[in-house]
């Protein structure tokens, strides 16, 4: 996720609506001090009560999950699990950052959720020398600073601009494409790679962009119906999305609809109307499978998470449990100060409840893969990675 702010109140769920609670800040504390001694402490920084919180919870509870696993193990060092609720704002999360090297002395951090605050936190941590594994921030740029403490354990949007677009050409068989975006960065960016590469496979792109503060997108639901295009992208967030997607199926636009991780969310359907949404496809670096159908231990991670929040699994709490893995593995293995714990990401290779975990030399996964969903009656299940999934 780029942008700093996204209008995103719910997230999807592998078969079900997901409900989400409310969490506060610091919520999970129980105090004990950072690094060292018989108790370190690890951080999770992101939107937990804003108005994106929808998109920061799950990963929230899936990094509090794989803590509170490890610490029922009775280890001889536990894990402190402290939150730090920035509402994905950069201006919030600087102080919060600060606060909780200098007072907290986390000795890693799960975050920041979004890549605006992590901008503004990358600089901070990485003068602390305190790592950090973001579950969801996908800024191209982030793996571009040269930082050495920083990691994620999700694709970045240039991965994800590939994966669709090799998606919408090889198993849509999209030879017309129109694109549309919200004219906001990540949105426009996102669009623009797509049209890119799309074009680049032999597709006929157009592309045009909408106001998101706008309810009538009329003007671009008859450019499209007169491009007569196999499918239309939209980058940007559920909230436009749903609007565009309600007026193309009533201005009598029968082709695919598809949306990235901004849409990857339960507000979509009900913005589209259920009917109007049936069979939109979305993209995201998220892994979203109850079923375990690409590894076993996801499938037993959905039901331990389930019984532990009363929900399914959503967008990016399995990469919230990942992230939170690798700072355990590297406790397991001793390492209980900032650097120490740095040179152990560095040699990291475990299998995750979703992906590999193993970072480059720039803190990417080394593997990284785009996955597909689809709307089925009012839950999107995946189809899988964008390079074998099949339209239902």
């Amino acid at each position: 996720m780029r942008r700093n702010k996204m209008r995103i109140t719910g997230a999807v769920v592998m078969g079900v609506t997901l409900a989400l609670s409310a969490v506060a800040c610091g919520g999970d504390d129980d105090g004990g001090s950072g690094g060292g001694g018989d108790e370190v402490t690890i951080g999770f920084m992101g939107d937990l009560t804003g108005e994106n919180s929808g998109l920061v919870i799950p990963p929230k509870q899936g990094a509090q999950l794989a803590i509170e696993q490890y610490n029922a193990t009775n280890p001889k060092v536990k894990i402190k699990f402290k939150t730090y609720d920035s509402q994905g704002k950069a201006e919030q999360a600087t102080p919060l950052a600060q606060g909780a090297v200098k007072d907290d002395k986390i000795v890693g951090l799960i975050g920041p959720a979004f890549s605006g605050e992590s901008e503004s936190v990358g600089p901070i941590l990485e003068e602390a020398k305190v790592p950090s594994v973001s579950p969801s921030a996908t800024s191209i740029t982030l793996a571009e600073k040269g930082w050495k403490y920083w990691h994620r354990v999700v694709a970045d949007d240039a991965v994800q601009s590939d994966g669709a677009a090799n998606f919408l050409v090889n198993s849509v068989k999209a030879k017309k494409l129109y694109l549309v975006s919200d004219n906001q960065a990540y949105g426009k960016g996102l669009t623009d790679a797509i049209a890119k590469a799309a074009g680049g496979k032999g597709a006929q792109t157009q592309t045009d962009a909408v106001d998101d503060k706008a309810t009538d997108y009329s003007s671009t639901v008859n450019k499209i119906n007169q491009f007569k295009p196999d499918a239309v992208y939209f980058g940007g967030y559920y909230a436009v999305a749903g609007r565009l997607f309600k007026q193309l199926r009533e201005g009598g636009y029968k082709g695919k609809m598809m949306s990235g991780d901004g849409s990857l969310a339960a507000g979509l359907i009900e913005g589209a109307g259920q009917e109007n949404a049936q069979g939109a496809l979305l993209s995201c670096g998220c892994l979203i499978d109850a079923e375990g159908k690409t590894n076993e231990k996801a499938k037993k991670f959905a039901t331990d998470y389930k019984t532990k929040f009363g929900s399914e699994v959503a967008i990016y709490s399995t990469e919230g449990y990942d992230a939170a893995t690798a700072f355990i593995e590297a406790v397991k293995a001793g390492h209980t100060e900032p650097e120490a714990i740095n040179n152990f990401l560095k040699t990291l290779n475990a299998q995750g409840v979703g992906k590999p975990i193993k970072f480059d030399d720039k803190g990417e996964l080394a593997a990284q893969d785009i996955f597909i969903y689809e709307v089925k009656g009012n839950t999107i299940p995946l189809l899988g990675n964008s390079n074998e999934a099949k339209v239902s």
